[in-house]
């Protein structure tokens, strides 16, 4: 068995407040291990901690570790800058990606792989690279030269976040409620972009939040896990979200 790729271990963490008192802590436990090339689906109910567990394992200042560790290529990453984790492999897909205007898709791409891998690349050579995925991902060229999220449907947003995702070439995946706000159309499109992102990429791992079965229809994940209070209560395959969905989340709490 592969060695774990990413490992979290007794993970709390709360919300910094914006007056600086104590909260409470907002994951109480939680324990997960992903593998090079796996596919986990974390569920849960609106204030179960699935967006907290996101923003922690990237770093977000908005949070605080208070206990517990987060491991990465084993590497222990608790006290890592948001912009070394990202450099290092790790990569989030925002529920809602922020807008930046007077940056365009395509600089934005450009420096962003600058600062992942080094490389640098013309702007006609990160266009011609940029091609395959733009048909895969059934975007109009001209979204390139938009900028960041400006005027972007929700389904464009999702869209543009996989395609970082594809150019940036992570090592771990944690998609933040990538289906919300999609139509069934849209959800189908950027599902299938996740999938041919992996199959060219078999080693990447993939950390899926959502609050609904019908992401888990595309994506076919190894593992389910349901988080409630803070912690996951219960893990198994897909047959757990079919029970998610048969039985709501009150059977798990």
């Amino acid at each position: 068995m592969a060695n774990p790729l990413l490992k979290i271990e007794n993970l709390h963490a709360r919300a910094l407040p914006d007056d600086a008192s104590a909260s409470d802590d907002i994951l109480t436990g939680l324990n997960l291990v992903v593998r090079p090339g796996e596919t986990h689906a974390v569920m849960g109910p609106n204030g179960s901690g699935k967006s907290t567990l996101a923003n922690v394992l990237l770093g977000s200042n908005e949070y605080e570790l208070t206990q517990g560790e987060i491991t990465f290529k084993d590497e222990l990453i608790n006290d890592m800058a948001t912009d070394v984790r990202a450099k290092s492999g790790m990569f989030l897909a925002f529920q809602y990606p922020q807008e930046i205007s007077g940056v365009s898709v395509l600089n934005f791409l450009r420096q962003a792989l600058s600062a992942r891998k080094g490389i640098e690349m013309s702007v006609l050579e990160l266009r011609l690279l940029l091609m395959e995925w733009i048909e895969k991902l059934d975007i109009d060229e001209a979204f390139l030269d938009r900028y960041l999220n400006e005027g972007f449907s929700g389904g464009e947003k999702k869209r543009n976040e996989i395609l970082q995702m594809a150019v940036l070439e992570p090592d771990i995946a944690i998609l933040d409620e990538t289906d919300s706000g999609l139509d069934i159309d849209a959800l189908q499109t950027v599902a299938n972009g996740i999938e041919q992102v992996k199959q060219e990429r078999p080693e990447l791992g993939v950390i899926a939040i959502t609050h609904y079965q019908r992401l888990l229809n595309y994506l076919s994940p190894d593992h389910v896990h349901i988080l409630s209070g803070g912690k996951i209560v219960a893990s198994g395959g897909i047959e757990l979200a079919e029970k998610l969905e048969k039985d709501g989340y009150e059977s798990f709490i």
